[in-house]
């Protein structure tokens, strides 16, 4: 017999992910051999565009992990877009994942409203599509390798 319960207990939560994250360690020789190394944690990775005065323009954040980039957030300011930005910003965070972090593959998430067109012209490939999410809109995530 079991109580269910559903309020937000960050106490639990950090046991709960600690208690998975063993679980998942005994169970992968990948992840085993990671711990305690360097490429065991994610370390953040954010490219920022400013134009003449200073202000934001656009900017690319995410992190690496393992030999993966992943891009969390890529945004060009309206003023600015179609004239390379974002493909710009894009590229130096690909330039810096490879040659200062050893990745090789990078990943985004994109809906279709957003971005998934822009991300293959620049070399990534859909692996998945997940429709009506949220409904009425299509989520992609997309992968290129690196080296």
């Amino acid at each position: 017999m079991f109580r269910l319960e559903t309020e937000v207990d960050k106490a639990r939560r950090d046991l709960l992910h600690k208690r998975l994250r063993d679980t998942n360690t005994a169970a992968s020789p990948v992840l085993r051999a990671l711990r305690g190394t360097p490429a065991e944690r994610e370390s953040p990775l954010h490219v920022w565009a400013l134009d003449a005065n200073g202000d934001l323009a656009g900017g690319l954040v995410g992190h690496t992990w393992t030999t993966w980039l992943h891009v969390t957030y890529l945004w060009a300011d309206a003023a600015h877009r179609g004239m390379g930005l974002g493909s710009t910003l894009l590229a130096e965070a690909e330039r810096l994942a490879a040659t200062e972090r050893a990745c090789t593959h990078s990943r985004v998430e994109t809906w279709d409203f957003q971005a998934p067109d822009f991300y293959r012209k620049q070399g990534y490939e859909v692996v998945c599509v997940i429709p009506d999410y949220p409904p009425g809109v299509t989520e992609y995530t997309l992968t290129k390798q690196l080296t």
